[in-house]
């Protein structure tokens, strides 16, 4: 690539690292740059940190849209980079959806469990399944879902910090990477330290609520920084096998969702057989449903599907 397109590996490292940094800077411009007022509420807070992110990851969309070797004017090539396809959409949103879903079994077996004791102590106080019953279950889901809309904390895990930071710390760097020559297992080992290292402004805010006990904050942070390791080393895997965003982006959106996986519980012993059960059907069926056949409609024959190596040649070909 350095030969055919002119990104070299330091120039794509750099690139990366910066867009990192401007990710978590970016946060703090309105503080320290624009010389903002304090925001007034959680909601005005929250609303100009999304403003902020939002801005973040434009910008390294441009950015490494300038650096990567294309040289059409044809968007399409730079889109399919991104990951940023209409094709294939129905797969790549719920294939790679049960997939995650697998890690979390036994999370999910500890919900049924804490579902079927609540219908228990139900019966007990001699209720019955009625259909009053399930118009306020029904309506109790219905507040709750309302609620969870409202939530500007629900919208900055679920929504916002999924999309723009698969759009930077995947769409952009991966691409990069991939362009720099860096081979695709060190991408999925390296894109992961930008990512955790974009966490690290959790810190001062750990520290402070663990009443500047700096033992306890660096404990929470150091086991955050895995998670993102090793959720980021996930989600690298699953742009790459595809090629398509969706499938971090989902994956992202769930995980947020559902927390830390439960591995264990004190209130049944099958919370971790179902953990383990899950985990063993997760690595049997990851590269079966990450095979790129089912994102994508034709395969090149060249290590790099995606097209990376071959862009000079289509260039070249365009321009005649």
């Amino acid at each position: 690539m350095e030969e055919e397109g002119g990104l070299s590996k330091s120039l794509a490292m750099i690139a990366c690292m910066s867009m990192a940094l401007l990710y978590v800077a970016i946060l703090y411009a309105p503080t320290l740059v624009l010389r903002l007022p304090p925001p007034s509420s959680l909601n005005n807070y929250m609303v100009r940190r999304f403003i902020c992110a939002i801005v973040s990851s434009i910008l390294s969309l441009f950015v490494s849209a300038l650096i990567l070797p294309v040289r059409t004017r044809e968007a399409a090539y730079v889109f399919t980079a991104y990951g940023l396809r209409a094709d294939h959409i129905w797969q790549a949103a719920t294939i790679p959806l049960f997939l995650t879903s697998l890690m979390y079994a036994g999370s999910i077996f500890l919900k049924y469990l804490l579902l079927l004791d609540s219908w228990r102590q139900y019966r007990s106080s001699g209720g019955s399944l009625t259909f009053n019953l399930c118009k306020n279950a029904l309506l109790r889901f219905l507040d709750c879902f309302l609620t969870t809309l409202s939530n500007v904390l629900a919208w900055r895990a679920c929504v916002v910090a999924p999309m723009t930071e698969e759009l930077v710390f995947r769409a952009c760097m991966i691409p990069l990477l991939l362009c720099g020559g860096l081979k695709v297992y060190s991408v999925i080992l390296l894109c992961p330290i930008f990512f955790s290292l974009a966490h690290l402004n959790h810190f001062m805010e750990i520290y402070s609520k663990q009443n500047y006990n700096i033992v306890k904050a660096s404990q929470i942070i150091g086991l955050q920084l895995g998670y993102t390791v090793v959720f980021g080393s996930y989600a690298s895997f699953l742009f790459i096998r595809t090629g398509h965003i969706i499938p971090p982006v989902v994956a992202h959106m769930y995980c947020n969702f559902m927390g830390l996986p439960a591995l264990f519980s004190p209130r049944s012993g099958l919370v971790s057989v179902a953990a383990v059960m899950g985990l063993l059907a997760f690595f049997y069926l990851l590269f079966p449903a990450t095979s790129p056949d089912l994102y994508n409609d034709i395969i090149d024959n060249c290590s790099c599907w995606h097209g990376y190596c071959s862009w000079g040649q289509e260039i070249a070909k365009s321009e005649l």
